[in-house]
């Protein structure tokens, strides 16, 4: 994730980014396990989600996807490794980017950070979306609800969902040797989003900016712990 995140400039279209994602996690060893994910007749058709501005999450890095300058971009990296999967995401800055852009991925990154802190043994789920959202509420901005986080480990997807929103003390119980995907995902505007045309992207209904932060965090007796840094 971080040579792909180094890689972007103004001029390189998502497809480039996409191509160079593959190889590199085939160089490890792995297997891309975004690609081909979903439905039989409308897999998704790459190994990276690339998802500018106002495009949340699940952007098909295609050929004419460019980008400029002040652009932001989530990158959202899945991979299979030994069996297990991991999932990872960034929201990074096409080179200078205004300073609302700046300051909602600034946010959108520490309410990854909160997320994590709050998954320890014996807390519940509602302890990190109530951590995610009280903070992201409080700078002003909408948290997503119609896309959570989830459990991951054995495949793409795991129960248990993961909202970004919640009650502190409600949910399910978290137990030592669980792996989260834990990852906010921070509107400018409103926390309603819509479908893309594609049938795939998620777009905020108001058109404003979004932010996305994941990692996929291992609950141990120690605390959180990171296993995509």
């Amino acid at each position: 994730m971080n040579q792909l995140a180094a890689r972007c400039r103004a001029g390189l279209t998502a497809a480039e980014l996409d191509k160079k994602a593959e190889e590199l996690i085939r160089q490890q060893g792995g297997e891309p396990s975004f690609k081909n994910f979903g439905p039989l007749g409308s897999e998704f058709p790459a190994s990276l989600c690339v998802s500018p501005n106002e495009l949340v999450v699940h952007g098909i890095p295609g050929q004419d996807l460019v980008f400029k300058p002040g652009d932001i971009a989530g990158l959202d990296l899945g991979m299979k490794y030994k069996g297990l999967f991991t999932d990872h995401a960034v929201t990074i800055v096409i080179g200078e980017a205004s300073k609302e852009a700046k300051e909602l991925i600034d946010a959108a990154k520490e309410c990854l950070r909160l997320g994590i802190e709050a998954a320890q043994a014996g807390n519940r789920l509602g302890d990190i979306g109530h951590a995610i959202q009280q903070y992201a509420e409080a700078q002003g901005y909408g948290v997503v609800r119609q896309l959570t986080g989830h459990g991951v480990g054995y495949a793409v997807h795991e129960d248990p969902k993961v909202p970004n929103f919640g009650e502190p003390g409600t949910g399910a119980k978290l137990k030592i040797g669980a792996v989260l995907a834990i990852e906010p995902m921070i509107n400018l505007g409103t926390h309603e989003v819509k479908t893309a045309n594609d049938g795939w992207g998620v777009i905020t209904a108001d058109d404003k900016l979004s932010a996305h932060f994941e990692h996929t965090v291992a609950v141990t007796k120690e605390g959180p712990r990171i296993l995509t840094k």
